[in-house]
Formats: C-alpha cells, sequence, structure tokens
C-alpha cells in the first residue's frame, strides 16, 4: 500500500486511540513519522471538543512506550547475531533499518549509558531504535521505561506546540500544511533542547563528582573513624 494512502488515512481520522497506534508503530521497527501524527492531532484539539493537547501528549507517549518496548524485548530475546542479520536483510532494508543505523543507535548508547533512552528519543535516526541496545544490552526495564517515557514525553511535547503554534500563530487550514510546517522545523527544536538537557546534564554530573581535595581528606577521615569503632 502506497505510505500517501495510509497517511492521509490517518489525518482523515485522528483521534486519542489513531495517536497511539501509530505513535507505537513509529517508535518500533515500523518507519512512520511522527510529525504525521502529534502535530496534526495538536492542531486538532485546539478546535474539536472531544480532544485536548494534553490527552494528545499522553496518548502519543504511551503509544511510543508501546513501540519502545517491542524493539527492546526482541532485541533482548533475539540477540545481537540475529537482530544485525535482520538489519542486514532485504526486508530490514524494506522496514529502513539497517547494519549502519543499528551500529549508530549501539555507539550512541555507549557513549551515553542508559540515559541515552532519554537523549536517544530527541535525535532524528537514532530515536526509532535507540530501544534495540537497551534491549542487547540487559537494560533493566524500570529504568528503561522511566527514561523512554521521559525522552517520548519530551519530544511529543515538542511536536505539540509546533501543532499548537501552527493553529495559533498562522493561516493554514489543512492538516496537510500542518505535517509539512511540522516537519520543517520539529528536528532544529530537537535538536535545540538535545543540547539543551545534555548542558544541564554534564553541568549537574560536574557539580556532584567535583570535590575539593579538603572535602576528600574529610571523607577519608570519617570512614577511617567508622572503621576503628
Amino acid at each position: 500500500m502506497d505510505s500517501s494512502v495510509i497517511i492521509a488515512w490517518v489525518l482523515a481520522h485522528l483521534n486519542y486511540w489513531v495517536v497511539a497506534l501509530f505513535m507505537a508503530i513509529e517508535s518500533s521497527f515500523i518507519p512512520f513519522p511522527s510529525e504525521v501524527v502529534v502535530p496534526p492531532a495538536a492542531w486538532k484539539a485546539m478546535t474539536d471538543p472531544d480532544m485536548n493537547i494534553v490527552g494528545v501528549v499522553i496518548s502519543a507517549t504511551l503509544g511510543a512506550d508501546i513501540g519502545a518496548l517491542i524493539n527492546y524485548y526482541l532485541a533482548r530475546w533475539l540477540g545481537r547475531p540475529l537482530v544485525y542479520r535482520f538489519a542486514r536483510s532485504r526486508f530490514g532494508h524494506i522496514l529502513l533499518i539497517d547494519e549502519a543505523g543499528v551500529k549508530k543507535a549501539e555507539d550512541f548508547f555507549r557513549r551515553h549509558g542508559k540515559a541515552s533512552t532519554f537523549f536517544g528519543r530527541l535525535v532524528p535516526a537514532v530515536r526509532q531504535l535507540i530501544s534495540i541496545p537497551a534491549g542487547l544490552a540487559g537494560m533493566k526495564l524500570r529504568p528503561f521505561l522511566l527514561y523512554t517515557t521521559l525522552g517520548a514525553g519530551a519530544w511529543n511535547t515538542i511536536l505539540a506546540i509546533i501543532g499548537w503554534a501552527i493553529y495559533r500563530f498562522t493561516d493554514l487550514k489543512t492538516p496537510e500544511d500542518v505535517v509539512t510546517l511540522a516537519t520543517k522545523y520539529s528536528h532544529e527544536i530537537g535538536y535545540v533542547l538535545l543540547t539543551a538537557a545534555v548542558l544541564i546534564v554534564c553541568f549537574l554530573v560536574y557539580k556532584g563528582w567535583k570535590k575539593t581535595p579538603e572535602a576528600q581528606e574529610d571523607e577519608n577521615e570519617a570512614e577511617e573513624e567508622e572503621n576503628e569503632d
């Protein structure tokens, strides 16, 4: 089926269930752009009494969690050899998954650790695949879900704000126009948010780990006193 037919159907039937379903698809191994779902849904929520922007973000985030769990468990159960074999297969390429993409997600996970499941949700070309290295590494489910939910929630909030802003500050009248404009700016805004988040985390880590020699000496003395007691 032509992807344009699917997109047209989504735009014509936007509600919370459709948002959750297609965000689950977007976060799994089946490629589908989140810009086609969340911004138009937020834009529609401005005039539809049955929808609101908060509900759009929540349903989109729940859907993203479901899709992420699919990738997480498939990677955990199949293991690295089968995951990479699938990425090299023709079917994997049809789904826009290749070895380079999986390797990029794994490298991102190695560099940033568990927090990559948060930051990775904000990075194009990594967002849909970051759950795979988490599953391959055997990351515990609770922190995986926590970081994934926070990251997906942040990304969906960005997209929802774009949809709201398009309704509030432009004269665009169709969901298709919203998709075009949202796609144009979502990546740039995502990178800005990612940079800000990384800087904040680095600052907090620096403040938490930095210790003066005096403080380190006091800590060592306290430990020695405890051992003597």
